[in-house]
């Protein structure tokens, strides 16, 4: 499936994309095109444009200017409730502050976004997915009782729950310890793998970024090589 030019095996088309803001050019015209089921690393330092990349490519944010397709979806025409639309149960984005909602639990974390997208087995899809991150034995513990590796479980289960065909992920152990960070980055491969779908993480870290089956090396708003790890 690697090296296929056929337009149904591209999880995410980038064509000269641009990002100005306050006049400031973050991103200075990117190509970039990702396989479905490849798993990229866009690696750089901070203030690399990469986090803002992966902004307009998880449909967080609009491009000024250029072409962006992603899940067979063309971002040009949506406004922001569109992109809002399209990265439902399409996509899913694991941050490097957990974003768990303090007041539910690990399981109403997880679950209550499939209810609102929809789903009839929110719970028990959301108990399935806390079991496959190692976290059966902490479905009703808030997130303050959770150690920061377990709520980064919570948000990778939250992610995973919907299907997604994409999983963005970024800087997902930069709130971690070395031990827990090597787990998590394993656990993001696992389900990545299990689910068949299209991984994409944002990074500093060349060790991570080797993992990857392709790095993308940023620099000044610019791709400055992309290549086989």
């Amino acid at each position: 499936m690697h090296g296929s030019s056929d337009p149904t095996h591209i999880a995410i088309q980038a064509r000269n994309v641009t990002l100005s803001l306050g006049g400031t050019g973050i991103l200075k015209g990117i190509d970039l095109s990702i396989l479905r089921g490849e798993s990229v690393a866009i690696l750089g330092r901070s203030g690399s444009g990469k986090s803002s990349l992966m902004a307009i490519l998880s449909g967080l944010e609009r491009a000024t200017g250029g072409e962006v397709r992603v899940a067979g979806v063309d971002y040009g025409p949506l406004d922001e409730d569109g992109l809002a639309r399209a990265r439902r149960g399409r996509i899913g984005i694991v941050l490097q502050s957990f974003h768990l909602l303090p007041t539910m639990t690990a399981i109403e974390n997880v679950a209550v976004p499939l209810e609102l997208a929809g789903k009839g087995d929110a719970f028990d899809r959301a108990a399935a997915e806390l079991e496959a991150v190692g976290l059966g034995h902490r479905l009703h513990h808030y997130p303050a009782q959770l150690s920061g590796g377990e709520q980064q479980r919570v948000a990778i289960a939250r992610a995973v729950a919907p299907g997604p065909e994409i999983l963005f992920a970024d800087e997902p152990t930069g709130n971690l310890d070395g031990g827990t960070s090597g787990a998590i980055i394993d656990l993001l491969f696992a389900r990545q793998a299990a689910n068949g779908a299209t991984l994409v993480i944002i990074t500093h870290d060349p060790t991570l970024a080797e993992r990857c089956d392709r790095i993308v090396e940023m620099r000044d708003g610019l791709i400055l090589t992309q290549g086989r790890s």
